[in-house]
């Protein structure tokens, strides 16, 4: 297993890792706590941890939710929550959930040893959510806890080397999103409004902007020795199969 296939293979069970956090009825109802619409709390909690920036910022951060909608919800969390309290009380219940969901994970210290080397050797130059959240301080020091953060990392500095392989590709956020499995309906989702641009020529292009985020996202897996890189992927699918079961 190469660096560059590490990072494939780890692309889906990091995603169903943040998601099942993000679906957890107790997170959605602590989330409602703040007093925010789930939109609002999807934004501020994804890009606080910037701190007080503007909405422009956060668009360009983010990349592949249109402008608009990101304005809306970060504007409308703004008037009750600063955007840096969203994201520390987003942090303390992902590291709740982590003690709970992963704490009894039967080998979670090695899947921690081994994530956090990975999210360590991250470079995080034009990857500025990944280096905001990796500057977070965590507050619980559980293994656990500690597991579902780099998890999170590692997901985060996905989507970062994403957006950057996209805009290097020639693609708009846009563009890949409905060159991409889900289509229009993810253009929906992520606040885009049509008229969209057809699929059929863009799909070559984003096959080329996945392979350059694999291989930048496999940079940092190669500080990992193949056996190593191996083990990372057969802890993450061994975690997913107890989330899910």
């Amino acid at each position: 297993m190469t660096p560059e296939q590490a990072a494939a293979n780890a692309k889906p069970g990091l995603a169903q890792v943040v998601g099942a956090f993000a679906e957890s009825p107790q997170t959605l109802r602590r989330a409602r706590l703040l007093g925010l619409s789930g939109w609002a709390y999807h934004v501020s909690a994804r890009a606080g941890a910037l701190g007080d920036v503007r909405p422009e910022t956060v668009a360009a951060a983010i990349g592949f939710i249109a402008p608009e909608a990101v304005t809306d919800g970060w504007e409308a969390a703004a008037k009750t929550t600063e955007p840096m309290e969203v994201a520390t009380w987003h942090l303390h219940e992902l590291c709740r959930w982590g003690d709970d969901h992963i704490g009894d994970f039967p080998r979670v210290g090695r899947l921690l040893d081994l994530a956090k080397r990975v999210v360590t050797a991250v470079d995080a130059a034009g990857l500025p959510l990944f280096a905001a959240w990796r500057s977070m301080p965590v507050p619980d020091h559980t293994p656990g806890a500690l597991a579902a953060v780099m998890l999170h990392l590692l997901h985060e500095h996905r989507m970062g080397v994403h957006v950057v392989a996209v805009r290097a590709s020639g693609l708009t956020p846009l563009q890949a999103i409905i060159a991409g499995p889900e289509g229009e309906t993810g253009a929906v989702a992520f606040g885009w409004q049509p008229p969209y641009p057809p699929a059929g020529p863009l799909t070559r292009r984003l096959m080329w902007a996945e392979s350059v985020a694999n291989a930048l996202a496999g940079q940092a897996y190669g500080h990992l020795d193949r056996a190593e890189r191996v083990e990372l992927i057969g802890l993450l699918e061994s975690l997913n199969h107890r989330l899910v079961g």
